[in-house]
């Protein structure tokens, strides 16, 4: 934390106080609750005291049970450590694309983009959508959404990758049973406060017309905005707003978030280089079947986690397989 030499320097420089007390405001998360437990400890330990005097008494119930309570308030926090990455407190922007397969995957892409809004509104998070495209027929041809909220990117990087839907078909005449494919993606969103240059000609700017389902254009003009960063060769999109400028703004934020992360990852790379680690990227790897024939169920195949009632998973339960993954990576 940068050291301010007095209190009339600290608020002159509004930026930087901003900083502080955010980080003051991010450590008192964790050590309040430190204090707190060390307290219940300290408590727990007379009790226990207590009841080994009189045995079988109410001490000892008292102690059994405050034992449990201190163990569900350390292994609470063992499990916010796994969210102690760098990043892992920001919103997230999160992006899912239907893989080959037209229809069938583009509802299945859909069928996740729910999945996901209704796991963030579980949580009281805010999701915000900055750019859809509807299918041809059905479903979405891709999506981008701001998730806001506590650790959002911490918990959504645990979904990153591409999961697998079986099911008997909706769109098949027949009725025969299809394997779908769609991806996550998740990048962390970069505020001011991270310096991420993006030269102007290193961008190159398309408009088209934003279109709702079915073609039906939302703006009869060209507010729609698709950004392409020429060296890294990264797209981005944004239709949402009804101004040309406001999604050039929103897309230029998920472009930014896009080459940060990037960068990220080249750095981690080169820090495993040179320690000598050989770690695989899983970025787009298959994380997760969702089977509906000729069986019911969910499979984390990272974890081997599985749930029968895919009904709730898919209106957004999914707390439990983010969680087992986040323990087992931390």
């Amino acid at each position: 934390m940068e050291k301010l030499s007095s209190g009339a320097d600290f608020w002159q420089d509004a930026d930087g106080a901003r900083s502080v007390l955010d980080e003051l405001a991010r450590l008192k998360e964790w050590l309040d609750p430190l204090a707190e437990l060390r307290e219940s400890a300290d408590d727990l330990a007379a009790l226990i005291e207590l009841a080994s005097e009189e045995e079988g008494g109410e001490a000892e119930a008292e102690a059994k049970s405050e034992m449990e309570r201190v163990g569900r308030a350390l292994d609470e926090l063992e499990f916010r450590k796994m969210l102690s990455g760098h990043d892992d407190e920001r919103n997230a922007i999160v992006a899912i694309h239907p893989g080959a397969g037209g229809t069938e995957s583009q509802d299945w892409a859909q069928m996740l983009l729910r999945m996901y809004v209704a796991w963030a509104e579980r949580r009281g998070f805010e999701v915000e959508t900055m750019d859809i495209q509807p299918g041809d027929e059905a479903g979405i041809k891709s999506a981008t959404l701001l998730v806001k909220g506590p650790y959002a990117y911490g918990y959504l990087r645990a979904e990153i990758g591409v999961h697998r839907l079986v099911r008997l078909s909706p769109f098949d005449a027949a009725h025969r049973r299809h394997t779908s494919f769609a991806s996550l993606s998740a990048y962390p969103e970069v505020d001011d406060a991270i310096e991420i240059e993006v030269s102007e000609s290193d961008v190159r700017m398309d408009v088209f017309r934003a279109s709702g389902p079915g073609g039906q254009h939302v703006n009869k003009s060209s507010t729609a905005v698709r950004l392409t960063h020429v060296p890294t060769g990264i797209v981005v999109s944004c239709q949402s707003e009804r101004s040309q400028y406001r999604n050039r703004e929103n897309a230029m934020k998920i472009l930014r978030s896009r080459l940060y992360t990037l960068h990220e990852e080249q750095r981690r790379k080169e820090q495993q280089e040179k320690a000598g680690e050989k770690m695989e990227i899983a970025w787009g790897s298959q994380i997760r079947s969702y089977v509906l024939h000729p069986y019911r169920m969910v499979k984390d195949n990272r974890t081997s986690v599985e749930r029968s009632d895919v009904d709730a998973v898919l209106d957004g339960d999914i707390d439990g397989f983010i969680e087992e993954y986040l323990k087992s990576t931390g």
